[in-house]
Protein backbone atom coordinates (compact mmCIF):
# COMPACT_ATOMS: atom_id res chain seq x y z
CA UNK A 1 0.00 0.00 0.00
CA UNK A 2 1.19 2.99 -0.82
CA UNK A 3 1.96 6.41 1.38
CA UNK A 4 -1.43 8.44 -0.25
CA UNK A 5 -3.21 5.14 0.03
CA UNK A 6 -2.40 4.80 3.95
CA UNK A 7 -2.58 8.29 4.50
CA UNK A 8 -6.67 9.64 3.37
CA UNK A 9 -7.04 13.33 3.95
CA UNK A 10 -8.60 13.97 7.57
CA UNK A 11 -12.43 15.55 7.45
CA UNK A 12 -11.58 17.94 10.32
CA UNK A 13 -8.34 19.92 11.38
CA UNK A 14 -8.25 20.20 15.09
CA UNK A 15 -5.68 22.75 16.28
CA UNK A 16 -3.68 20.79 13.94
CA UNK A 17 -5.06 17.15 15.06
CA UNK A 18 -5.99 15.14 12.01
CA UNK A 19 -9.89 13.86 12.25
CA UNK A 20 -11.39 11.18 10.29
CA UNK A 21 -15.30 11.30 11.02
CA UNK A 22 -17.10 8.11 11.00
CA UNK A 23 -13.86 5.89 10.08
CA UNK A 24 -15.03 2.99 10.92
CA UNK A 25 -18.33 1.72 10.23
CA UNK A 26 -21.12 0.43 12.64
CA UNK A 27 -19.80 -3.07 11.65
CA UNK A 28 -16.19 -2.67 12.24
CA UNK A 29 -17.04 -0.89 15.44
CA UNK A 30 -19.15 -3.81 16.96
CA UNK A 31 -16.43 -6.25 16.47
CA UNK A 32 -13.74 -4.08 17.68
CA UNK A 33 -16.36 -3.84 20.76
CA UNK A 34 -15.84 -7.84 21.09
CA UNK A 35 -12.14 -7.34 20.84
CA UNK A 36 -11.54 -4.97 23.61
CA UNK A 37 -13.97 -6.85 25.66
CA UNK A 38 -11.48 -9.68 25.37
CA UNK A 39 -8.90 -7.50 26.70
CA UNK A 40 -10.73 -6.61 30.00
CA UNK A 41 -11.54 -9.79 30.38
CA UNK A 42 -7.72 -10.48 31.24
CA UNK A 43 -6.96 -7.40 32.08
CA UNK A 44 -9.68 -5.66 34.01
CA UNK A 45 -10.78 -2.07 34.40
CA UNK A 46 -9.17 -0.14 37.18
CA UNK A 47 -9.68 3.31 38.24
CA UNK A 48 -5.93 5.24 38.58
CA UNK A 49 -5.12 7.12 41.80
CA UNK A 50 -4.08 10.62 40.94
CA UNK A 51 -1.05 12.28 42.90
CA UNK A 52 -3.86 14.14 45.12
CA UNK A 53 -5.06 10.62 46.04
CA UNK A 54 -8.37 11.16 44.42
CA UNK A 55 -9.79 8.36 41.68
CA UNK A 56 -10.16 9.60 38.13
CA UNK A 57 -13.65 9.37 37.08
CA UNK A 58 -12.10 7.59 34.54
CA UNK A 59 -11.69 3.81 34.43
CA UNK A 60 -8.82 2.21 32.02
CA UNK A 61 -7.20 -1.01 31.17
CA UNK A 62 -4.64 -1.47 28.41
CA UNK A 63 -3.15 -3.77 25.85
CA UNK A 64 0.04 -4.10 24.51
CA UNK A 65 4.16 -4.03 25.66
CA UNK A 66 2.93 -1.71 28.47
CA UNK A 67 0.02 0.28 30.00
CA UNK A 68 -0.58 3.66 31.72
CA UNK A 69 -0.67 3.47 34.94
CA UNK A 70 -0.85 6.55 38.35
CA UNK A 71 -0.99 6.61 41.79
CA UNK A 72 0.56 8.87 44.58
CA UNK A 73 4.19 8.39 43.31
CA UNK A 74 3.31 9.81 39.85
CA UNK A 75 2.07 8.82 36.68
CA UNK A 76 4.16 6.31 34.26
CA UNK A 77 3.96 3.59 32.12
CA UNK A 78 4.17 -0.25 33.41
CA UNK A 79 4.81 -3.32 32.20
CA UNK A 80 2.24 -5.13 33.92
CA UNK A 81 -1.28 -4.77 35.22
CA UNK A 82 -2.29 -3.91 38.69
CA UNK A 83 -3.48 -7.36 39.41
CA UNK A 84 0.63 -8.12 38.45
CA UNK A 85 -0.53 -9.94 35.18
CA UNK A 86 0.60 -9.28 31.88
CA UNK A 87 -1.03 -6.54 29.33
CA UNK A 88 -2.96 -8.62 26.94
CA UNK A 89 -1.95 -7.79 22.85
CA UNK A 90 -3.30 -5.42 21.01
CA UNK A 91 -5.81 -5.71 18.87
CA UNK A 92 -5.03 -6.76 15.42
CA UNK A 93 -7.68 -4.44 13.76
CA UNK A 94 -6.41 -1.67 16.15
CA UNK A 95 -2.61 -2.76 14.20
CA UNK A 96 -4.25 -2.64 10.97
CA UNK A 97 -6.09 0.54 11.49
CA UNK A 98 -2.38 1.98 12.92
CA UNK A 99 -0.32 1.28 10.01
CA UNK A 100 -3.21 2.54 7.51
CA UNK A 101 -3.18 6.36 9.34
CA UNK A 102 0.13 6.59 10.71
CA UNK A 103 2.49 6.68 8.20
CA UNK A 104 6.02 5.96 8.95
CA UNK A 105 5.04 5.60 12.88
CA UNK A 106 6.84 2.40 14.56
CA UNK A 107 4.71 0.01 15.49
CA UNK A 108 2.84 0.70 19.20
CA UNK A 109 3.61 -0.21 21.94
CA UNK A 110 0.51 0.30 23.75
CA UNK A 111 -3.01 0.62 23.51
CA UNK A 112 -4.22 2.68 26.68
CA UNK A 113 -8.66 1.70 26.94
CA UNK A 114 -10.58 4.55 28.76
CA UNK A 115 -13.97 4.01 30.31
CA UNK A 116 -16.38 6.98 30.18
CA UNK A 117 -19.43 5.83 32.36
CA UNK A 118 -21.78 8.58 33.45
CA UNK A 119 -20.55 11.62 34.44
CA UNK A 120 -17.14 10.47 33.62
CA UNK A 121 -14.58 13.28 32.50
CA UNK A 122 -10.61 13.62 31.70
CA UNK A 123 -9.56 17.38 32.40
CA UNK A 124 -7.62 18.92 30.13
CA UNK A 125 -4.21 17.28 29.84
CA UNK A 126 -1.01 16.67 27.52
CA UNK A 127 0.51 13.02 26.40
CA UNK A 128 4.01 13.20 27.45
CA UNK A 129 5.29 10.10 29.54
CA UNK A 130 6.32 8.71 26.19
CA UNK A 131 9.70 9.02 25.40
CA UNK A 132 9.79 10.28 21.25
CA UNK A 133 7.10 13.08 20.67
CA UNK A 134 7.84 12.24 16.86
CA UNK A 135 6.01 9.85 16.67
CA UNK A 136 1.85 9.83 16.83
CA UNK A 137 -1.10 9.50 19.13
CA UNK A 138 -3.87 7.81 17.42
CA UNK A 139 -7.62 7.40 19.22
CA UNK A 140 -10.60 6.04 18.13
CA UNK A 141 -14.37 6.50 19.93
CA UNK A 142 -16.56 3.94 20.39
CA UNK A 143 -20.38 4.30 21.93
CA UNK A 144 -21.08 7.75 23.19
CA UNK A 145 -20.56 10.47 22.11
CA UNK A 146 -17.75 12.59 24.11
CA UNK A 147 -17.07 16.55 24.03
CA UNK A 148 -13.36 16.64 23.23
CA UNK A 149 -11.72 20.22 23.64
CA UNK A 150 -7.93 20.79 22.32
CA UNK A 151 -6.20 23.71 22.96
CA UNK A 152 -2.15 24.37 22.05
CA UNK A 153 0.88 23.22 23.66
CA UNK A 154 0.81 26.01 26.91
CA UNK A 155 -1.52 25.14 29.48
CA UNK A 156 -4.29 28.35 29.74
CA UNK A 157 -4.23 29.06 25.85
CA UNK A 158 -7.25 28.87 23.38
CA UNK A 159 -9.39 25.87 22.75
CA UNK A 160 -11.69 24.55 20.68
CA UNK A 161 -14.40 21.95 21.36
CA UNK A 162 -16.27 18.87 19.06
CA UNK A 163 -18.45 15.81 19.82
CA UNK A 164 -16.65 12.79 18.79
CA UNK A 165 -19.04 10.26 17.90
CA UNK A 166 -18.61 6.10 18.02
CA UNK A 167 -16.55 5.07 14.55
CA UNK A 168 -14.21 8.72 14.62
CA UNK A 169 -10.20 8.33 14.33
CA UNK A 170 -8.06 11.11 15.96
CA UNK A 171 -4.63 11.38 15.55
CA UNK A 172 -2.39 13.81 17.68
CA UNK A 173 1.05 14.09 15.43
CA UNK A 174 3.35 16.91 14.65
CA UNK A 175 2.42 20.32 15.98
CA UNK A 176 -0.88 18.59 17.77
CA UNK A 177 1.27 15.80 19.60
CA UNK A 178 1.50 17.88 22.38
CA UNK A 179 -1.38 20.14 22.44
CA UNK A 180 -3.14 19.70 25.43
CA UNK A 181 -6.67 18.28 25.22
CA UNK A 182 -9.41 16.39 27.45
CA UNK A 183 -13.13 15.57 27.19
CA UNK A 184 -15.36 17.40 29.56
CA UNK A 185 -18.17 15.17 29.21
CA UNK A 186 -19.95 12.25 27.50
CA UNK A 187 -23.43 12.82 25.69
CA UNK A 188 -25.06 9.06 27.87
CA UNK A 189 -26.80 7.10 25.97
CA UNK A 190 -26.37 8.69 22.24
CA UNK A 191 -25.25 5.35 20.92
CA UNK A 192 -26.18 1.94 21.06
CA UNK A 193 -22.88 0.41 20.07
CA UNK A 194 -22.31 -0.19 23.89
CA UNK A 195 -25.20 -2.08 25.27
CA UNK A 196 -25.02 -0.22 28.18
CA UNK A 197 -24.04 3.29 27.47
CA UNK A 198 -20.83 4.81 27.73
CA UNK A 199 -17.99 5.84 25.82
CA UNK A 200 -14.99 4.00 24.96
CA UNK A 201 -11.58 5.86 23.76
CA UNK A 202 -8.72 3.70 22.55
CA UNK A 203 -5.26 5.68 22.35
CA UNK A 204 -2.85 3.83 20.43
CA UNK A 205 0.88 4.96 20.95
CA UNK A 206 4.70 4.38 21.21
CA UNK A 207 6.32 4.31 24.47
CA UNK A 208 9.93 4.10 24.37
Amino acid sequence: MDQEERLPQPDVMLRGAALFKGFLDREAQLALVEEVRDVVARAPLFSPQMRSGRKMSVRMTAAGAFGWVSDRSGYRYAERHPSGTPWPPIPASLLRLWARLAGNARAPECCLVNFYGEGARMGLHQDRDEADFSQPVLSVSLGDAGLFRIGGRERGGPTVSHWLESGDVLILGGEARLAYHGVDRIRFGSSSVLRHGGRLNLTLRVVR
